[in-house]
């Protein structure tokens, strides 16, 4: 897929990894709809000359809704889900047992939500003309984390979520491929997106030590990086991507 001309959805676009992303895109020529909840995602859709779409990821038919107006004129080509929350929680806490509503929260934004936009994406996709010498239709990129292999102490929740994405990955890419229509997943270490950013310096400088090399946190762009060089190589197909510098979480 070339992106110069591609368009986009991205779930989470309003800012961090999602917002990267966006911008990677554009500079690249192609043209973006923001999808979230925040507002301030409509500001960044006009810098950017894109579209913002205020969205529940967890609404199905909003979902399928909205990406259908996305596309109403013409393509979509690649769809990025980035929209997830973190909330940190043991499985028996000072309050007792983990409270099974945020539980279902948790699975609720991060693996349904991502599911219900590729799923819906990937209908429209289906029905698109192909492009290029392998006929390709679209392409899929979910975001997972490294939660999914190493979830540390607090993240029950969070690690369930993320090893559902990273479970998906390999099946979902096999229903799609005989329609032209490739899934990827990138498993991010630490990042710095607005969660970390609003940790004191030191802190910060604290995670970055733990990862081998480069000995920093990650930068989002580095991220959005990796989603454009996945759209434009056919053979990333059915895999999940760490993008880490080598770390592997500790427990806690």
């Amino acid at each position: 897929m070339d992106l110069n001309g591609c368009r986009a959805a991205i779930t989470g676009g309003a800012g961090g990894l999602g917002e990267a992303t966006a911008r990677h895109v554009v500079e690249a020529g192609g043209t973006v709809a923001i999808l979230d909840l925040d507002a301030r995602g409509a500001d960044l859709s006009e810098e950017l000359g894109g579209t913002f779409h205020k969205l529940d990821v967890t609404d199905a038919t909003a979902c399928a809704d909205v990406l259908a107006k996305v596309a109403s004129g013409g393509r979509l080509d690649l769809m990025v889900n980035c929209a997830g929350i973190a909330p940190g929680a043991k499985t028996v806490g000072r309050d007792g047992a983990h409270d099974p509503a945020l539980f279902a929260k948790v699975i609720a934004v991060n693996l349904i939500g991502t599911f219900n936009c590729a799923s819906a994406a990937a209908a429209i996709m289906s029905a698109q003309d192909g492009r290029g010498p392998d006929q390709e239709r679209g392409v899929i990129v979910n975001t997972a984390s490294v939660a999914a292999f190493e979830a540390q102490v607090g993240q029950v929740a969070y690690g369930a979520s993320k090893g559902g994405v990273a479970a998906m990955t390999l099946p979902m890419a096999r229903d799609l491929a005989k329609l032209g229509i490739r899934v990827v997943a990138i498993a991010p270490g630490l990042f710095l997106t607005p969660m970390l950013e609003g940790l004191p310096q030191d802190v910060q400088d604290s995670l970055g030590n733990q990862v081998p090399y480069p000995s920093r946190l990650g930068h989002p762009s580095e991220f959005a990086s990796l989603v454009g060089h996945i759209a434009t190589n056919p053979m990333l197909n059915g895999e999940v991507i760490r993008l880490d510098g080598a770390i592997r979480m500790a427990p806690k």
